[in-house]
Formats: C-alpha cells, sequence, structure tokens
C-alpha cells in the first residue's frame, strides 16, 4: 500500500540543514556541492521508499529498466537544486547561470496591472523565479505552499531573506489564505502554486489524467482557482542544467479558463490535461528535474 505524498517525513535534523547551510555560506559552492556525493549515497542507500518511485517512475521516462546509477543521478540532481536554494535566497545570483526566454509572460502581465496564477509543478527549482523576481526584476510574486510537509527546510532556508519569505501564502486549508490570493491578484500580483500534488481527496478535487501513458489522478485546484479569478494560467519550469546552469521556462495554459455548467467537469479535464500534457514533455526533455520521490502512479494500491 503507498501512501500519499503528505505522509512521507523529513529525514533531515535541523543540525544537518545548518550544517549544510553554513558550508554553504562559509566554504563556497564547491565545497558544498562534494557534500552533495554522500548526501545522495545516504538516501540511496536508505531512503527505500524514495528510491523505489524514483526507480518506477524513471523506468517510465527513460522507456527501460532504470538502474542504482540512475537513481543516484536523479537524487543527485535533487540535492543539487535544495543547495542552490541557499545561494538564491541569499541573492548570490552571480554563482548561478540563470537564463530567462525572450519573453517573460507573467511580467508582461504584471507591467499591464494584471495579476495571473502561475502554475508550476515539482520539477525543477520554483526558488529560481522567486527569489530572482524579488531580488533582481519588478515582479511582484506570492507563492501558495503547503509548508507542513517539509517545516524544517522551509524554516531553515526561508530564514536566510525575510523578504522572500514574506512571499509565501501558507496553504493551510483555511479561507484567509484563498482571501490573500485574491488580494494578491486584484493589485496585479503573480501568484505561483504547485498543480502536481494533490490536497484531499474527492470526485470534485481530482480528474484522471494520462502521465506517460499511465492513468493518474491530478489535482483541480489550478484550474478551479483560475476560472474562480478569471486570470491567464501559466506554466513555469526552473530546470536545472547541472553545474550552476538554469533554464526558465514560461509557457501560456490559457489566457482565460471557461468552465461551460453544461460540460464543466469535461472542461476541468481538458484544461487538466493540457497541464499534464505540459508537465510530459518536460518530464521527457529532462527526466531526472522531476521530484516526486513518492508512488506517483499509485500502481502499488492497485
Amino acid at each position: 500500500m503507498s501512501k500519499h505524498w503528505q505522509d512521507s517525513k523529513e529525514r533531515s535534523t535541523p543540525f544537518t540543514l545548518l550544517t549544510i547551510r553554513w558550508i554553504a555560506l562559509h566554504l563556497g559552492r564547491p565545497v558544498a556541492r562534494l557534500l552533495l556525493y554522500p548526501i545522495t549515497l545516504y538516501f540511496l542507500l536508505f531512503a527505500t521508499a524514495p528510491r523505489r518511485a524514483s526507480m518506477q517512475y524513471l523506468t517510465r521516462v527513460l522507456k527501460r529498466q532504470a538502474n542504482w546509477l540512475d537513481c543516484a543521478k536523479h537524487i543527485h540532481t535533487f540535492a543539487s537544486t535544495i543547495l542552490d536554494r541557499v545561494y538564491l535566497l541569499t541573492g548570490q545570483f552571480s554563482k548561478l547561470d540563470i537564463s530567462f526566454p525572450a519573453e517573460n509572460i507573467p511580467l508582461t502581465y504584471s507591467k499591464n496591472g494584471q495579476g495571473c496564477l502561475l502554475l508550476g509543478s515539482h520539477i525543477g527549482s520554483f526558488e529560481v523565479l522567486r527569489s530572482y523576481a524579488v531580488s533582481n526584476y519588478p515582479l511582484p510574486i506570492k507563492i501558495l505552499m503547503y509548508e507542513q510537509q517539509a517545516p524544517m527546510m522551509v524554516q531553515v532556508l526561508n530564514a536566510l531573506n525575510a523578504d522572500v519569505a514574506d512571499t509565501l501564502i501558507s496553504l493551510d486549508g483555511s479561507p484567509s489564505g484563498l482571501l490573500k490570493v485574491k488580494e494578491a491578484i486584484d493589485s496585479g500580483t503573480t501568484v505561483g502554486l504547485l498543480g502536481d500534488r494533490i490536497l484531499g481527496e474527492g470526485n470534485d478535487k481530482t480528474v484522471i489524467c494520462s502521465l506517460l501513458g499511465e492513468p493518474v489522478k491530478m489535482s483541480t485546484a489550478p484550474v478551479l482557482l483560475a476560472s474562480a479569478l478569471k486570470v491567464p494560467l501559466i506554466v513555469f519550469f526552473g530546470i536545472y542544467l547541472g553545474g550552476n546552469r538554469y533554464k526558465i521556462r514560461f509557457e501560456l495554459l490559457a489566457e482565460e479558463v471557461t468552465l461551460n455548467r453544461k460540460t464543466r467537469q469535461k472542461d476541468i479535464q481538458a484544461y487538466t490535461q493540457k497541464y499534464v500534457d505540459i508537465l510530459e514533455k518536460q518530464m521527457l526533455e529532462t527526466p531526472y528535474n522531476w521530484f516526486n520521490f513518492y508512488d506517483y502512479w499509485q500502481k502499488d494500491e492497485q
């Protein structure tokens, strides 16, 4: 029986996270990156469930049987993005090579005074945009986040930059969170959220989509939120390319999400599948950037 992603527990300790943060800030990125190898080995050997999920995913996306080396590369890629959050949050962008597309879609809307929803995923790094937006160009941004999944990591990293931490809107299920989203959108702010995980169950909260040739449950929340707010829905990726290189990508999913009363469920399905198709294309291009280390397709439950 597989576990829901919210049931997964942090394997790090505050001391470990603080130690890595200290090394990253005081001994430099090259030394800190050396630590990623023993960290990768530890998780490869002892994090059984994430390793199994990684193998299952990589076998699908690589279209061959994944091996331990593939899994190690997957974990190392994830660890690299976590380490780089330290530099992103402390504004040390010179250590990283971040490339932006010629057309910055959310910034265009923002300059016209229009808020939008920026739909991310656990592909690459969302932090690469959030920190850069706060520090380097005038893109007002707020991020919807479920902090309870990794509270220690959130606390340790957000302590590095109060301005970036202030962009957070906690996804705790209370009406105040949605009110803050509405206020942000009305002021022309971009609101980012991750669309590839489900908060809660129920027929109205999920739809079945096809991802890498297999059915998977996906959240309806991003589509419903965009429809209610009547704002553009933009898909975002901050892809890690290895070394110190990141590439930011935007794709407009819908100028406005329109749900017809007679075909409402079908429309929700279509918009969500379009998002999943965009995810799949990116997964195939950069397979080691997918960071959902649990039984995503819930095959163990069948």
